[in-house]
């Protein structure tokens, strides 16, 4: 039996699959997103890079080895994130451009000379595992790079080329812009509710649906005045008088508590 060609049994559980994709805003405890944080649809894969670059602090000293170990220095990461784009609307048109605001006379989308600290944004983007699991890689303060690029077809669809960099911060000089989350399928747990906040009038109800991994964990709730808006067993809130409250929701699993949390504004109704 050949010794050398042989592979791990884990590999084909392990492997990445499919495209993935791009997302503002992810959970990697639960492994759950919400449905309007997902950034585009692409076309022909994403392509997500986290390059080093290194300094040989020996290699101007006299007799000493080149390329060694000891002396070596990561001096940056250049980490980025391209793909091809298939939604035109005002969240990719202004990722694309980098620097933009919505004109509120008419809608239009312009750009500005100066960097806004709120340009840089935080971008993740998320594959499966075969085994259910996933990788999840966070790309800090990014920032188109390439600015608006548009290929129109005869008879077709558009693609827009979307590419952004990761960017240091001044304020967290030794935190580097990138973050990675593998989790296989058995490793997650957590609760992740539909909303995170309500404006009720009072008397009114809305229910709200909370998602657990493991599924069909059970979930206690609370609020954190019920003067404001109770809530059942269920996930029925009730709003009861005007104020602000927090509705909880909580599972435990193997000891360890997991909460997700809906932000309450009750007004009071109206008269007659």
């Amino acid at each position: 039996m050949p010794r050398f060609t042989r592979i791990p049994a884990s590999t084909f559980n392990e492997l990445q699959v499919n495209a993935g994709i791009l997302v503002s805003d992810f959970d990697p405890a639960t492994g759950t997103l919400d449905a309007d944080d997902i950034i585009t649809a692409t076309s022909g894969g994403i392509t997500i890079s986290a390059k080093p670059s290194y300094e040989d602090y020996g290699s101007d000293i006299d007799n000493c080895p080149k390329n060694t170990k000891e002396l070596k220095r990561k001096t940056e990461i250049d980490v980025s994130v391209s793909c091809t784009a298939l939604n035109i609307n005002e969240k990719t048109l202004k990722l694309m451009l980098g620097a933009a605001d919505t004109r509120s006379s008419d809608g239009a989308i312009v750009t500005r000379t100066d960097l806004a600290l709120t340009d840089f944004q935080t971008i993740w983007w998320i594959g499966d595992l075969a085994d259910g699991g996933f990788l999840a890689i966070k790309l800090i303060d990014a920032l188109s790079s390439d600015g608006f690029q548009l290929k129109t077809t005869d008879k077709g669809k558009g693609n827009l080329t979307l590419n952004m960099n990761a960017h240091m911060s001044l304020n967290a000089q030794d935190v580097e812009p990138v973050e990675f989350f593998l989790k296989a399928e058995g490793n997650l747990s957590g609760i992740h509710l539909n909303k995170s906040s309500l404006e009720l009038v009072e008397d009114a109800t809305e229910t709200l649906i909370a998602t657990t991994v493991p599924a069909g964990a059970s979930v206690t709730w609370a609020s954190t005045d019920t003067t404001v808006a109770t809530v059942t067993s269920g996930g029925v809130v009730t709003a009861e008088a005007a104020g602000a409250c927090v509705i909880t929701a909580k599972i435990t699993v193997d000891g360890t508590s997991y909460i997700d949390s809906c932000n309450v504004v009750v007004s009071a109704a109206s008269e007659g």
